[in-house]
């Protein structure tokens, strides 16, 4: 862990969040990393939050010792019947999100957020999420990002989607490759293999793609059923392609849905692919379109400009749905801004609203190899101003959304979106391989 992500995991909770959860009889504490019992019930509480079943001795002996690196709080009843399991939970901890140009950016990772049925509307969820981002900020994080199961919790703390996700379903029969063919070679691997392959795969792609973090402590595991609590482990079987110089440039990962009706009508579902190179991403989606008995394939969490489309002679053999999935929330303006890099030189004006008021304020942008952003009291005259609220600027940032679109939506103002929108832009489409 950084020394970032290592302050941040251990520091104190909130005044505010304590004290306001205290005048409602409620206790907030953060989970031990050494207290089994308490992870435990902590795990439970948000098994139930995302409609699991109960956890058995062996996943909570994994959870415990794989979640350490995440900083757990938990909301306590003490007049429930069950005091020590938490009404509501939240995790965090520091990743490292990429923006475009490749450089990348401290990032509050948030996840796990349940409040019980028993306790809704009563604002637990707006304390802790304001009391753990305000935690954030002291630390010293410019933004904070999480995937969501509902879409409509989070724009209210300032959160926006800044990076869309595709679900492809394939017919095989109908697509038709007309693809370059790859000239390396196709290996079945163990998962244990492919996910030490993938593991380096993701370190050296990630950087190319904006939106994508490092991947958190215990997920390759979960990708590739080699936990000892893994369930239906043997229906996964993964690929590799190794270049002709025998360099491993792409992984797959997938298991098969058996059609009983029709054998040869069989699903393949793609858990996983990861391509460092243009010849392996074409060899893994060939060698996938063409597997035996398999009818359709499916695949998710996708780009939305995936080469792919490209690939098939019959396009429409692909549906393709595209929804949420990355969400940003900046919490430091000038420090995320001048993270990135911008294709153009140019100066614009940013007037900032921010419903939690942590990252409002006036800005003054200028783009470029060298990019700069100073806080003003008043919009200079001359430079092009754009009044947003800082779930706008959140999309925009990786230029997953263009200014234009949002102006004609009236999510901001300017007077000249399509030069913010030339700022803003980036040439690679922003994107989540997986959930956190």
């Amino acid at each position: 862990m950084s020394s970032l992500a290592d302050s941040f995991h251990s520091a104190p909770l909130d005044d505010d969040l304590r004290s306001g959860l205290e005048s409602q009889g409620l206790q907030v504490s953060r989970v031990g990393d050494d207290d089994r019992a308490a992870a435990d019930r902590w795990l439970d509480a948000m098994s139930r939050g995302f409609l699991d079943g109960e956890r058995n001795d062996s996943q909570r002996a994994e959870s415990f010792a794989r979640s350490r690196y995440r900083r757990k709080v938990g909301v306590y009843d003490p007049q429930s019947v069950q005091p020590d399991e938490p009404v509501a939970t939240f995790a965090s901890w520091g990743a490292d999100l990429t923006l475009p140009g490749g450089a990348t950016v401290p990032m509050c990772a948030v996840s796990s957020v349940t409040v019980a049925p028993t306790h809704r509307r009563r604002g637990i969820l707006s304390r802790v999420m304001r009391g753990e981002l305000r935690t954030a900020v002291a630390q010293g994080f410019p933004i904070a990002g999480l995937t969501v199961s509902e879409s409509g919790i989070y724009g209210r703390f300032g959160f926006a989607p800044a990076a869309a996700a595709a679900t492809w379903e394939i017919a095989t029969r109908r697509a038709r490759w007309i693809g370059p063919e790859a000239p390396g070679r196709l290996d079945y691997v163990t998962r244990e293999q492919g996910r030490d392959a993938a593991a380096r795969l993701h370190e050296r792609t990630r950087l190319a793609s904006p939106g994508e973090i490092d991947m958190p402590g215990g997920h390759w595991d979960r990708f590739f059923g080699t936990r000892p609590d893994a369930e239906k482990a043997e229906k996964l079987r993964a690929v590799q392609y190794r270049s002709p110089d025998g360099e491993v440039d792409g992984v797959a990962l997938y298991s098969v849905s058996e059609n009983e009706d029709d054998w040869a009508a069989s699903t393949a579902n793609v858990v996983l692919l990861l391509a460092a190179t243009d010849a392996a991403y074409a060899g893994l989606w060939r060698f996938l379109l063409s597997l035996d008995l398999i009818g359709t394939v499916r695949a998710s969490e996708l780009s939305v400009d995936e080469p792919l489309w490209w690939m098939i002679a019959d396009q429409r053999a692909a549906r393709i749905r595209i929804q949420d999935h990355q969400y940003l929330r900046i919490l430091d303006v000038p420090a995320t801004l001048q993270a990135r890099t911008y294709d153009v030189d140019d100066v614009i004006a940013l007037e900032v609203s921010d419903p939690l008021e942590i990252a409002a304020g006036t800005f003054v942008l200028s783009a470029g190899e060298e990019p700069g952003v100073d806080v003003v009291d008043d919009p200079p005259l001359g430079v092009p101003l754009v009044r947003l609220g800082v779930a706008e600027l959140s999309a925009i940032l990786l230029g997953g959304v263009s200014p234009v679109t949002l102006a004609r939506a009236g999510r901001i103002e300017t007077d000249d979106s399509h030069r913010v929108a030339r700022v803003f832009s980036s040439t690679t489409t922003p994107r989540l391989s997986f959930w956190y």
